[in-house]
């Protein structure tokens, strides 16, 4: 028989053999031993974390006659044939090329005939993100109503591009990556069955490359097999993976924390020249430093994770300090992401050796690039910066007398402008007069109500220029529009198609068409406090006969606030006022 790939060997059969997966796996089993399976399923996560034997298994188990606690048994005609890909009633599809309408509609016609042979007909649709959207549109609604008997498991790598109204449909599973301890303890499991002889320190090199994908780190340990002569090796896996030895990043780092350049570019160049990938290279050294600063807190945890700390590797996790790690970290991150750009790898990993050979550490305290002050400098600098501070006290000085000098200039020139900007608009006191004499603030609170109708109602033009003002004063008779600014008041009062749609506006949702008056805001408030000073007995006494008077609290002494309070929530006949 050919040779077949240990990652077609050895796949799960069942699903306590799943790696990392754990919590999915027993949601599946229950829901089959309690008959509460749904009628469609979208399995998501990175490659190789199981999504599609995940499917396999669940289809074996739901049409498995001897199945026990949710768990296919293997041995039947039914789960052989689904293992062989031989049962007609499950049908694995790849979206890939299978990704359009018209594929769909035929499984659209084939998903009405029951199964022949099985309790379930399934329907596998891998990478089902690669569908058009008119095939997601075609089997919308068999989703939606699934004849009896029919599963559906959708996987996908993306699931993003997946329309909402297929999601909502489904029940989802997010399948994570696994865990390098995981995927180390089936390895060597697989090599123990296998009879194959090796290094325990081999097989987390070949994990961390798998970067979390198991079907990834069995082909990875398939080519270590191939590599290797009798005895897969710790230097076997670090050549097929590309990656770095624990020696070679000691080495190396060691180099960029004392501070030595030179010599930190000769191990660059030698990793190099060795046929070290860049990606590879910066990728093993970032998760070196993330050792370093796990190391730091919890050693125990780290030990027990990799079981490949060295001497070197103890003594600059001593050396080092937490904050300096973080700068390396971040040196590392920014050089990764520059290097997917860029067509000069070897440029950006000099560099990257040169600022991480500039950043000292000494007893565990991090020291600025700068060299260290001494006692003498450290005495000149403060007398340098006692000098900017007194200098800077000076310039602040002279430029607040600049200031003045110049807000004296301006208002010595301002009076004849501001007088002439003030003749340019009439303020129309008696008319204003007149209506405040009539205005109620019932009157007022309808017309706000109904100003952003009024607004609505008019042309863009208009509008715009009615967006800077608001009713301040209204009656049956009147009603005071105050703008933020004069030119803008000036042009609504020349305005006559405006005053007419203002009109036509106010009649069709008030029945009744009051005065127009424009006035500036800036004139209109002193205006009205003087006219309210005056009438002050007369509005306090209409509050008291419990009608609506708008009276601003400026102008009121305390008795005269507490009094208009007290009628306002318990009304005149409750109220008795006595005059000490």
């Amino acid at each position: 028989m050919a040779y077949q790939a240990l990652y077609r060997v050895w796949r799960s059969q069942r699903f306590e053999d799943l790696v990392g997966q754990e919590m999915i796996t027993q949601t599946l089993k229950q829901a089959i031993v309690q008959k509460k399976t749904s009628h469609a399923y979208l399995f998501t996560g990175p490659r190789g974390t199981g999504k599609t034997s995940a499917a396999k298994i669940f289809a074996k188990a739901i049409n498995c006659q001897y199945s026990q606690d949710g768990e296919p048994c293997n041995e039947c005609d039914t789960c052989k044939e689904i293992t062989e890909g031989r049962l007609n009633d499950v049908i694995e599809i790849d979206a890939a090329s299978n990704n359009g309408v018209e594929e769909i509609r035929d499984l659209r016609e084939k998903v009405k005939y029951a199964p022949t042979q099985a309790a379930y007909k399934v329907y596998i649709i891998d990478e089902v993100h690669m569908l058009s959207t008119g095939a997601f549109n075609a089997l919308l609604k068999t989703l939606e109503e699934p004849p009896k008997n029919v599963l559906f498991i959708l996987a996908t790598t993306e699931p993003h591009k997946i329309p909402a109204t297929i999601i909502s449909r489904t029940q989802r599973f997010d399948f994570k990556r696994i865990q390098i301890t995981d995927m180390v303890k089936h390895m060597a499991h697989i090599l123990e069955e296998s009879h194959i002889a090796y290094e325990e320190a081999s097989l987390p090199v070949i994990a961390r490359a798998a970067e979390g994908g198991m079907r990834d780190a069995l082909s990875i340990l398939d080519q270590g097999i191939s590599f290797s002569q009798d005895v897969l090796t710790l230097e076997d896996a670090i050549q097929v993976t590309g990656s770095l030895t624990n020696d070679m990043m000691d080495n190396y780092l060691t180099c960029c924390q004392k501070q030595e350049t030179s010599q930190a570019l000769i191990v660059l160049h030698e990793l190099l020249n060795e046929g070290k990938e860049s990606s590879r290279l910066v990728e093993d050294l970032l998760l070196y430093c993330r050792d370093l600063l796990i190391y730091k807190q919890a050693p125990s945890l780290l030990e027990t994770q990799t079981g490949t700390v060295t001497e070197v590797f103890k003594e600059l996790a001593s050396e080092m300090d937490s904050s300096a790690i973080y700068q390396y970290i971040d040196c590392l991150t920014t050089t990764q992401q520059d290097l997917r750009f860029s067509t000069y790898p070897t440029v950006q990993l000099e560099v990257l050796t040169v600022k991480l050979s500039q950043i000292t550490v000494s007893n565990n305290h991090q020291v600025s690039q700068n060299s260290v002050v001494s006692a003498e400098e450290g005495s000149l600098l403060k007398q340098l910066q006692e000098q900017v501070k007194d200098l800077q006290a000076q310039v602040a000085k002279l430029t607040n007398s600049q200031s003045n000098v110049t807000t004296e200039k301006r208002k010595e020139s301002r009076p004849a402008i501001h007088s002439a900007k003030q003749t340019t608009y009439r303020f129309p006191k008696d008319r204003i007069l007149l209506i405040l004499q009539q205005a109620t603030k019932d009157h007022l609170l309808q017309m706000k109500d109904i100003w952003p109708d009024l607004l609505a109602s008019l042309s863009v033009n208009h509008r715009a220029m009615l967006k800077a003002a608001e009713p301040v004063a209204a009656s049956s008779e009147g009603l005071v529009i105050a703008f933020d600014y004069e030119i803008l008041c000036y042009r609504a009062n020349e305005d006559e198609e405006l005053q007419e749609q203002i009109k036509t506006s106010l009649y069709r949702l008030l029945k009744y068409e009051p005065d127009l008056l424009c006035v500036p805001v800036d004139q209109w408030l002193p205006f009205r406090k003087e006219f309210i000073l005056k009438h002050k007995d007369e509005l306090l006494a209409q509050a008291e006969e419990n009608e609506p008077v708008d009276i601003p609290e400026d102008v009121l002494t305390e008795a005269e606030k507490t009094t208009q309070e007290a009628v306002h929530f318990f009304g005149e006949a409750h109220v008795e006022i006595i005059d000490d």
